[in-house]
């Protein structure tokens, strides 16, 4: 998770998240195919993803906060949007994303990629968060 002030990374047990920046389009690409894949969902290819990702991950509205693990590379992350809303000062922001690699769900990749958002979308007084969920998510 990340700090209270600022997005410095943050380590835990076993675990370590930071915010992606461009140069890691291809981990959180290759992550989301993962994804999709298991959940027999289309899917672009990660080439395409990777460079959707190298232009998304300058963005100030986008966030990925990848989650670590020492032995095992990346094992999660959190895609999340921010956009205006007539609604709220600071908008809304969109977790587009969640995952945790099977291996490593039941562990507190999720919940440690959830407090990261909390905290980032308190320090931009963000006035809503959506979660859509899947209806085999249900």
């Amino acid at each position: 998770m990340t700090s209270p002030d600022d997005d410095a990374p943050v380590r835990a047990a076993r675990l370590s998240l930071r915010l992606a920046g461009p140069s890691d389009a291809s981990i959180v690409a290759a992550l989301l195919h993962a994804f999709n894949t298991e959940f027999e969902t289309p899917t672009p290819t990660v080439a395409d993803f990777t460079a959707r990702f190298e232009v998304m991950l300058w963005r100030d509205d986008v966030r990925v906060w990848l989650a670590e693990a020492p032995t095992e590379g990346a094992i999660g992350f959190a895609l999340v949007t921010q956009r205006p809303s007539p609604y709220h000062d600071h908008g809304i922001a969109q977790v587009e994303e969640l995952y945790a690699t099977p291996e490593r769900r039941g562990t507190g990749v999720g919940s440690a990629l959830m407090a990261a958002l909390d905290a980032w979308v308190t320090r931009r007084g963000v006035g809503e968060v959506m979660i859509n969920v899947d209806e085999m998510d249900l």
